[in-house]
């Protein structure tokens, strides 16, 4: 649903969702990956409790970071979003 005038808009939107999908299936193949590997290694015992419980809140924390910057755009600089003139 578009809430301005302008068809600008659409092209940031467009550009958003596809950068959104990105980041999303990183953070899913990371996760994956983490649960493939770490999680089978800690219930055979190869991993100590205390490496598998820091692994995943690494993971969480590399999780976090990818999805924030979507707030960014290439430049570092936060990411405007055009709004209606009416609101």
């Amino acid at each position: 649903m578009l809430t301005a005038d302008r068809l600008d808009v659409i092209t940031v939107a467009l550009t958003l969702a596809r950068r959104t999908r990105r980041v999303v299936r990183q953070n899913l193949a990371w996760s994956a990956l983490y649960n493939a590997v770490c999680v089978p290694m800690a219930l055979i015992g190869w991993l100590p409790p205390w490496a598998a419980g820091l692994g995943m809140a690494t993971s969480s924390l590399l999780v976090v970071a990818n999805a924030a910057r979507l707030g960014r755009d290439a430049t570092g600089s936060a990411v405007i979003v055009p709004r209606s003139i009416d609101t």
